[in-house]
């Protein structure tokens, strides 16, 4: 009896021996062999998702996570590239940026003409006086380009915006001496309107550096020699056979430099390859491959064009702004090419003060264009592949 006194006078444990028992449950014992009662109606079994489940719906934001990154990528590029075109383009143009003047044109009917004009640059005399001039026709039409190579020595007499007499090689450098390089690209361009009958309005000038620059920025070009030639740069070293190099037949590869000279070279070991006209091919097949080196557009072309931004600030001027530069990249190279050679468009002369120059064939005086806008208006008619291809 003392014995239960005892154990009846202690206080109960300070914790549920059923509760530990049960596992868990209050008030229930664990029975062995049966299986878990399910909960009761109305509550919810909690469960762990399945692995495939987690693992599909990871990679899947995973995947969102790489858009997200890829997307934020391309915008921060498209903003760099954004603010490196608009600084090239205050340098470089007398467009504003964004601007341009060919998107509509480039996908409409009418011919787009632009000129492109080399000069020697410094501060030398002569500095501006044009050393090749290329007029590139784009037919919107077709997708084709036809390039006209308009000779140095074409004798400008009689036309209304140039108001004087000279060879077409003078009339930058007379546009230049009348206020700056805007001004010259301007009457380059409107006096060319007038004497081939065709609508230019657009116009882009280099000098020689510049050209240079922008070949090396490139990694140089390859281009297709028809023929072997040696050169040098007068007539005396000519006659002495003093030749400075050798420009091989076949594929060969230019840096700055030798491009320059390639397409300037007019004292050569051979009479073929000593003309204005043989230098306006050679100058085509360099911005050719020029051309090449730009690629399709798109990513690829970035960097190419980044890099031609950096070369050509300072040795570049046009009225073209930016935009319309990549625009007109895709059509550099020429489909085809028209030439104004002598015999049946152009005659040989001379002028009153015994310079060599070229005339319309059937020159009548001053003002006489007409039949050079007759047969290039003939050869743009006909079909691209109708022609002389491009060199």
């Amino acid at each position: 009896m003392r014995r239960q006194a005892a154990f009846a006078g202690r206080h109960d444990p300070p914790y549920d021996r059923e509760l530990i028992r049960s596992g868990g449950v209050s008030g229930a014992r664990p029975q062995r062999g049966r299986r878990p009662q399910p909960p009761p109606r109305g509550q919810a079994r909690r469960t762990r998702p399945p692995r495939e489940r987690r693992r599909r719906g990871s990679f899947g934001g995973f995947i969102r996570g790489v858009l997200v990154l890829g997307l934020l990528a391309v915008i921060v590029v498209a903003v760099v590239i954004g603010l490196r075109a608009a600084a090239f383009n205050a340098t470089v143009s007398t467009a504003g940026f964004p601007s341009t003047a060919l998107f509509g044109p480039l996908n409409g009917s009418d011919r787009v003409n632009v000129v492109m004009v080399g000069y020697g640059g410094g501060d030398h005399d002569g500095a501006y006086l044009a050393d090749s001039i290329q007029v590139l026709s784009i037919d919107p039409a077709t997708d084709t380009t036809t390039s006209i190579p308009i000779p140095r020595d074409l004798w400008i007499e009689g036309v209304a915006s140039y108001g004087r007499n000279g060879k077409m090689n003078e009339v930058f450098s007379a546009g230049h001496a009348r206020g700056d390089l805007a001004t010259a690209g301007d009457l380059l361009a409107e006096v060319l309107t007038d004497v081939t009958g065709l609508r230019i309005e657009h116009w882009i000038s280099m000098d020689f550096q510049g050209f240079r620059e922008m070949v090396d920025a490139v990694g140089g070009v390859t281009v297709d020699n028809p023929r072997s030639f040696m050169w040098t740069t007068n007539d005396r070293a000519r006659q002495t056979g003093n030749w400075l190099g050798t420009f091989e037949a076949g594929e060969i590869h230019l840096d700055g430099q030798e491009a320059l000279m390639y397409s300037r070279a007019r004292f050569t070991s051979i009479q073929e390859e000593s003309t204005d006209f043989a230098r306006s091919a050679r100058q085509a097949r360099v911005i050719g491959g020029l051309r090449s080196k730009l690629g399709e557009g798109g990513v690829t072309s970035v960097l190419p064009g980044l890099q031609l931004m950096d070369a050509l600030e300072g040795r570049m001027y046009t009225n073209l702004s930016a935009i319309d530069l990549f625009l007109l990249s895709g059509h550099l190279s020429a489909d085809r090419r028209v030439e104004l050679s002598e015999g049946a468009v152009l005659t040989a002369t001379t002028n009153t003060i015994g310079q060599y120059i070229l005339v319309p064939t059937g020159w009548m005086g001053p003002g006489d264009y007409g039949r050079l806008r007759s047969h290039l208006d003939q050869e743009l008619s006909r079909p691209a592949g109708s022609g002389a291809d491009a060199p």
